[in-house]
């Protein structure tokens, strides 16, 4: 008699089982480590440890805040103050760009009689070859040197060099060298040129 009262027991607790494992969606159930044969427990449906596990799961989702999806509009806020966090491109956004200087900047107005008169003297003091009987050449000559004086005022060896190229002659096509190049930028800064920055 008692044989047949555990043999039923058993029979109806595996069936209980069972039914349980097999309505289980999750299939933490259905693995090879548990079953009527596994030697494991398995909580029966309306037991209390199936009651307390079905219960637990809910209440830890509802406690967990949903993590923000990625490239969401939230918008974040500083910790400390709860203030809106600042945008990080707008503190590293570059200064507007100061205007371009004219393309005439640094360009003497072309000269009257007098002022010609008086650069075409100091240049004929320097080496009458300079003007060679072209005034208006020289003085064209002398007012774009007066530019690359404004633009560079402190490049010396430039200067030379530009002064040297921009005065020839057809007996000096080369320019006429450093140290008359020198002496004509100092007439043009007597002259013509506006001071030196």
């Amino acid at each position: 008699m008692r044989t047949r009262l555990l043999a039923a027991t058993l029979t109806a607790l595996a069936a209980v089982s069972l039914a349980a494992c097999s309505s289980s969606s999750s299939g933490s159930g259905s693995g090879p480590g548990s079953g009527p044969g596994s030697g494991r427990p398995t909580a029966a449906a309306g037991s209390p440890t199936a009651t307390a596990a079905s219960t637990a799961a809910p209440s830890d989702a509802a406690a967990t805040p949903p993590a923000p999806a990625a490239g969401s509009a939230t918008p974040t806020t500083d910790g400390a103050t709860g203030a809106p966090a600042a945008d990080a491109g707008a503190s590293g956004a570059p200064a507007p760009a100061k205007p371009a200087p004219p393309a005439d900047a640094g360009l003497p107005a072309k000269p009257g009689d007098d002022l010609t008169a008086k650069l075409v003297s100091a240049l004929d003091a320097i080496d009458p070859a300079i003007v060679g009987g072209k005034p208006d050449q020289a003085v064209d000559r002398a007012r774009n040197q007066c530019q690359s004086m404004y633009q560079f005022p402190k490049d010396k060896q430039k200067l030379v060099e530009l002064a040297d190229q921009r005065f020839t002659s057809a007996d000096h096509p080369q320019g006429f060298g450093p140290d008359t190049a020198a002496k004509i930028n100092e007439a043009l800064l007597a002259t013509l040129c506006p001071p030196s920055r």
